[in-house]
């Protein structure tokens, strides 16, 4: 097969997988969903075989507690925060209002303007506010019917254990299956690849999944000690929010901050919440990132940023899910190339002699 063969063969398959995702993209989720957990688990089942464990004993054991884990979770949490989030939304007209009272003197003494100016300023305040409000409006809306529908879907809370269970217990026949059929003259440089592939996506999702949960229990701690209204809810969505750079953490600051202004009178109480979300940066930057993810991963986070951006507009949830294990294989792919080229003779090869210029050096 010719470079030019394997190439448009490569290209093929991976428009297959478009056409694939676009095809069964309404019922791709509970299985994505339990291939994830059986990729994640598989390092337990293989630790418990190593112990003397069955496969199908170490399946059992790791499945069971990772959804009872999973259910005890969600029946601790789920109530409180589902709470929050319907005063929150109750709430949320008042809260415009009282920031929209504290902000119009600071923005008159800031800009320095006249008093007939007042009435465009309270007019350009509540358009802004209500504009704001519509837009979280709309996004809560359909978060919140995601959410139903997730929850009201069978197949979700059926098939996803199924096939986790089966997909666990059954992992390492099926990745010695697949390797049986790698082609002989590059089964190493395949192999090689894959075990990137693993390391990048293992390594950053796991770590980014630790560093999301420390961040989310801190903010929510932090911010119910300084006693801001609904910091629970606030600091966990932060905290999970920010396994997209910047986005996440952004957001919780803004809705944050927003909250402080309503409710504080007191400057300092304000400094204080603004100072939990600086602290949180400061640990995640210096302390969890670098040692929950590193440098190891050779995932940058404009690439992270523009792989969920670009899976959630094509695909939505299941976009979303897909985004970080195709960047990974993607940016393995595109190292893996670039090392081809730097190694090959169209990057090392020296410009051809002018036969005139020989010519003359022969005649000198």
């Amino acid at each position: 097969m010719t470079t030019t063969q394997r190439s448009l063969s490569w290209i093929a398959a991976f428009a297959v997988f478009i056409c694939a995702v676009l095809l069964f993209e309404s019922i791709l989720l509970p299985f994505l969903v339990g291939l994830a957990v059986a990729y994640f688990l598989d390092p337990v089942c293989d630790r418990l075989e190593q112990m003397g464990c069955s496969r199908t004993i170490a399946t059992s054991l790791v499945t069971a507690g990772f959804f009872l884990l999973v259910i005890l979770l969600f029946a601790i949490l789920v109530p409180v925060l589902y709470k929050q989030l319907v005063q929150f939304a109750a709430q949320l007209p008042d809260l415009a209002a009282r920031i929209e009272a504290k902000a119009r003197p600071l923005l008159e003494s800031f800009a320095d303007l006249k008093a007939n100016n007042q009435a465009g300023i309270q007019e350009f305040l509540k358009d802004s506010l209500a504009g704001t409000a519509k837009v979280l409006g709309k996004v809560g809306s359909k978060v919140v019917s995601g959410l139903g529908a997730l929850a009201n879907a069978a197949a979700l809370l059926i098939v996803t254990p199924v096939v986790a269970v089966y997909l666990l217990r059954d992992w390492d026949l099926i990745v010695r299956k697949v390797d049986g059929w790698l082609p002989r003259a590059h089964q190493e440089t395949i192999r090689e690849q894959c075990r990137l592939i693993d390391q990048t996506l293992a390594g950053f999702v796991r770590g980014q999944f630790s560093v999301c949960m420390l961040l989310g229990i801190f903010y929510a701690i932090g911010l119910t000690a300084l006693g801001l209204p609904f910091g629970a809810i606030v600091g966990l969505a932060t905290g999970l929010l920010s396994f997209i750079p910047y986005v996440g953490m952004l957001a919780g600051f803004a809705v944050g901050l927003g909250l402080a202004i309503a409710n504080f009178d007191s400057v300092t109480d304000i400094g204080l919440v603004i100072a939990v979300f600086v602290i949180g940066q400061l640990i995640e930057g210096n302390f969890l990132t670098p040692k929950l993810v590193g440098d190891r991963v050779n995932l940058h986070a404009v690439w992270i940023l523009f792989a969920l951006m670009a899976g959630g507009a094509l695909f939505g949830f299941v976009g979303i899910l897909l985004a970080v294990p195709v960047a990974a294989v993607l940016g393995v792919m595109v190292r893996f190339g670039l090392a081809q080229y730097l190694d090959s003779a169209l990057y090392g090869s020296t410009p051809p002699a002018d036969p005139e210029d020989t010519g003359k050096r022969d005649d000198a």
